[in-house]
């Protein structure tokens, strides 16, 4: 008898740095889903990016790396960042299912991302390698989409990885934004004193 498929979610981003809205978002769909683990899977670069500097790949996995060893349930993939180039979701699931046929997959993402799923690189096949996962606060609702999704509503936590760059760039504390690990890691290295303007 084949042993049933395990059941991935995958988180992808710029993460930068990753953020207590990434992990809450993630566990919750986690929970809801019965999910056996969740992929933390930074982008090298994103296309709705281009243009902007953004910390080195290596920093922004490290600090995944970090966020993903406090709960069991998490993982990193590097595998955007060892393709390089512009990351393309059909690519990473694509690269994610060569390596994981054991694997369901299960893509999360903001619902107002997978109401715009027809805009994204090769759209018809995106729902061929996963199953999408649309995350919304309580009490909102998800635009119309003919692609097929499920949707979590999720804690809503009003961080974001733009307000934890100023912050460390005007001295502000970061602490309860991110993990403690990645906030000595950006203290360590000194990362968004200098710059990475928005």
């Amino acid at each position: 008898m084949q042993a049933p498929l395990a059941r991935v979610g995958v988180l992808g981003g710029t993460f930068d740095p990753i953020h207590h809205g990434h992990l809450a978002a993630a566990s919750e769909v986690c929970a809801q889903l019965g999910l056996d683990q969740i992929l933390l899977t930074p982008a090298y670069s994103q296309p709705f990016k281009q243009g902007y500097d953004t910390e080195t790949p290596e920093h922004r996995l490290a600090m995944c790396a970090l966020a993903a060893d406090e709960d069991e349930r998490f993982a990193v993939s590097p595998v955007d960042i060892e393709r390089g180039g512009v990351t393309y979701t059909v690519d990473t699931l694509t690269d994610l299912r060569e390596q994981r046929p054991d694997a369901e997959l299960f893509f999360i993402t903001g619902a107002d991302a997978v109401a715009r799923l027809d805009e994204w690189k090769d759209a018809d096949r995106l729902t061929e390698l996963a199953t999408f996962v649309g995350v919304t606060r309580p009490g909102h609702s998800l635009a119309d989409t003919t692609r097929p999704h499920i949707l979590v509503e999720a804690p809503a936590l009003a961080i974001s990885s733009t307000d934890v760059r100023r912050r460390v760039r005007a001295g502000l504390p970061i602490r309860y934004l991110v993990p403690r690990s990645v906030a000595d890691y950006i203290a360590v290295n000194g990362l968004y004193y200098g710059g990475l303007d928005d």
